[in-house]
């Protein structure tokens, strides 16, 4: 008895150490395989590529069934409908494009300060990629936040799947300036631990985008999801079953993730119908779409659902009896769309679209 009982702590201990790796190793992995091209860096080339699909959530770091305690990402939004709500799209790395929309709707003016009084802003995520500007768009929303304040209003950028994928290190879609734009971030340290293996033009932005880095730290400030008064907004959707998880526990999993804090981001946002990948609503939604966006919005006591991530060529439209409207126009220099973004007073939702 004595040999067996020994051979079977043997057993435990290789065990518990070979899940142990694993789970360093998580914090590393990628959310889907870096199948780079030649010039897997260049706008030009990243433009013709279709959108990522969904990581393969047996792939994402574990998550628990549910939270052990409460959320503790960032502003996790549940508030009264402003005067006026302004909801902006994808912008992919472009702040021209970003200026333009911005000063279409009537919230930045011609020095790139706020100018939209009480309204709120509300900018449904996928900030970075594919263009030159990431991270100067990121840090102007990171600058109109405390500037809005001061005038009444609010502006929230939420999650995307692209600022997702660039945490987990998968930059198939970066351009080759917005690589060069991260030298010298403050605290990002690029011969950091595990950072060797990456081309040396990438370690820049892998140290300041790697969970626990100083970009990653900002996004875990950023809300997956927002409920303001009678419109729900999130970046590619949700589901009921995401409400029956539990919505601020989901997004407090995330922050936990980009802080450092665990080994992955959970398996429901990381999955292809997670909220930052779902096109059930912005592709071509049939009957049975409409009835779980209908479900969804009963559930979570919302009109209407706005989302990002599908392009709409068409500009902002909605679908379901309105009960969904998608503001993707792909006003970025790589999809060549026109700025379009969507504005909520009372019961009044308007289009607003360049002449």
């Amino acid at each position: 008895m004595t040999g067996l009982a020994a051979r079977l702590l043997g057993r435990v201990a290789t065990l518990a150490t070979a899940l142990a790796l694993l789970a360093v190793a998580a914090c590393e992995r990628p959310l889907e395989p870096p199948t780079k091209a030649k010039d897997a860096t260049s706008a030009a080339r990243s433009a013709t590529r279709p959108e990522p699909r969904a990581p393969d959530a047996s792939r994402a770091g574990s998550a628990s069934a549910q939270p052990d305690g409460p959320p503790t990402s960032g502003p996790l939004v549940r508030q009264p409908a402003p005067k006026r709500l302004v909801a902006v799209g994808d912008l992919h790395g472009d702040l021209a494009a970003t200026r333009r929309v911005l000063r279409l709707a009537g919230v930045l003016d011609e020095a790139d300060h706020w100018a939209g009084g009480d309204a709120w802003l509300v900018q449904t995520g996928d900030q970075i990629d594919r263009g030159d500007d990431d991270r100067a768009v990121l840090d102007l929303f990171e600058r109109l936040p405390a500037e809005a304040q001061v005038a009444g209003g609010r502006v929230l950028a939420l999650l995307g799947n692209h600022e997702l994928m660039n945490v987990a290190l998968d930059f198939r879609y970066v351009a080759s300036a917005s690589f060069a734009s991260f030298v010298g971030v403050p605290g990002a340290d690029p011969a950091g631990p595990g950072l060797a293996r990456l081309p040396e033009p990438e370690r820049a932005r892998a140290a300041a985008f790697r969970p626990g880095g100083p970009y990653a730290r900002l996004l875990a400030m950023r809300p997956l999801y927002a409920l303001v008064g009678d419109s729900v907004f999130v970046h590619g959707g949700l589901t009921p079953k995401h409400v029956r998880y539990g919505l601020d526990g989901l997004a407090g999993e995330v922050g936990a993730w980009l802080r450092g804090e665990a080994a992955g981001p959970p398996a429901l946002v990381a999955a292809e119908d997670g909220p930052v990948w779902l096109r059930r609503y912005s592709a071509a939604p049939d009957s049975e779409d409409c009835r779980v966006l209908a479900d969804t919005l009963a559930a979570l006591g919302a009109r209407r659902m706005v989302v990002g991530h599908t392009v709409q060529r068409g500009g902002v439209s909605s679908a379901c009896d309105e009960r969904v409207w998608r503001i993707d126009v792909g006003l970025s220099a790589s999809y060549g769309g026109k700025p379009g973004a969507l504005a909520i007073e009372g019961d009044r939702v308007t289009v607003i679209a360049e002449p």
